[in-house]
């Protein structure tokens, strides 16, 4: 494949029209500027409306250079020749707005036309997302074969590259390669989604984007962390989330030596049936339930477990439950222990009595 650049259509370049580009382009952002000012009396369209006049803009600047320079010489002049093709600055600039439109296109039809197709049917976040990138990365990749086509590159001439990025991708882009397969396996095979809770590494998070290469995880701290998809395939990751949301909570609790088992399980109970009356997210069925654990060292110990709909409702449903717990242990007069240690020192007074004695 042979390149060649032609810089004889630049010498020829008429100087005059330069300032006419610059005039057009500067009174298509003078129109853009009014617009904005206006705009801002109405503040809650304001971003809708910046949105629409910023492409309006862009795309204003692509036709008027298309439309008063149709009849140039320079405007189809050989730029660069790309074996058997000749490159104009008219087929570039028609490229750029085909791939322009498709990008507002897929933006347009994930946000706007899909939203009321996933209302329809329902469909969970995770689903939505997948689709939302289907349809982006098919808007895109047809746009990118027919502004190809608009400048005339067969895509038979791209398999001299196609064979340089595999050569790169055994030597150094295995990393990559692999995120990039990795994303499109959890997009498609879904064993996360986004809004799932997962667990990595002892730390508690909520898919929110699953991009090509790396999954963006938001932390109940609010914190991000970045992991490449190649991790969920590879590591063990607890999904609350998969199948079967609902989650079971335990709840840990000592009560004192002496103390009426059968009543701390009778209100332990109580506790659990009063968040379910405020709370429907602490489901009746699975039925909460009480086990003694045994016998401790200073406490007698039990466990409430309860089932939550929501897995990201845990920690709110542990918090409750732990001030009810308390609240009606204090009403009836139920103890917790504090952990208590005896210490036997019977034999270090024997030795202190002798040296007194001596």
């Amino acid at each position: 494949m042979k390149f060649a650049i032609n810089t004889t259509s630049f010498r020829t370049f008429d100087y005059g029209s330069l300032f006419i580009i610059v005039g057009g382009i500067l009174g298509i952002y003078l129109i853009r500027m009014f617009l904005l000012w206006g705009a801002r009396k109405l503040p809650k369209y304001y971003d809708a409306t910046k949105s629409i006049v910023n492409w309006f803009t862009f795309f204003g600047i692509l036709i008027f250079l298309l439309m008063y320079f149709s009849k140039a010489k320079w405007m189809f002049a050989k730029i660069i020749k790309i074996g058997s093709v000749d490159v104009t600055l008219f087929l570039i600039i028609v490229a750029i707005l085909i791939i322009s439109l498709a990008s507002r296109l897929s933006k347009i039809s994930t946000n706007v036309i899909l939203p009321g197709f996933y209302h329809r049917y329902n469909l969970d976040k995770g689903m939505q997302f997948t689709l939302d990138r289907i349809v982006h990365y098919s808007i895109m990749i047809i746009a990118i074969i027919m502004s190809l086509n608009t400048v005339g590159i067969n895509l038979s001439a791209l398999t001299v590259f196609a064979g340089i990025i595999s050569v790169g991708i055994g030597f150094g882009l295995q990393n990559i390669a692999s995120n990039f397969i990795s994303g499109i396996i959890l997009l498609f095979e879904r064993p996360i989604k986004v809004g799932d809770r997962v667990i990595i590494e002892n730390i508690t998070g909520d898919v929110e984007k699953i991009n090509m290469r790396a999954t963006i995880i938001k932390t109940v701290l609010n914190e991000h962390i970045i992991v490449p998809n190649s991790y969920f395939l590879q590591q063990k990751v607890i999904n609350r989330s998969f199948g079967d949301p609902r989650t079971c909570v335990v709840i840990p609790i000592g009560v004192a030596y002496g103390t009426d088992v059968e009543n701390v399980r009778d209100l332990l109970l109580e506790a659990a049936m009063e968040e379910h009356a405020v709370s429907p997210v602490l489901l009746a069925s699975p039925e909460p339930s009480v086990s003694f654990v045994g016998f401790g060292d200073f406490a007698l110990n039990f466990e409430l477990n309860v089932w939550v709909q929501d897995p990201n409702k845990l920690g709110l449903i542990k918090s409750n439950l732990n001030f009810r717990i308390n609240r009606i242990f204090t009403e009836n007069h139920i103890d917790i222990p504090y952990p208590q240690m005896d210490l036997h020192i019977r034999s270090m007074v024997e030795k202190d009595k002798e040296l007194v004695r001596n």
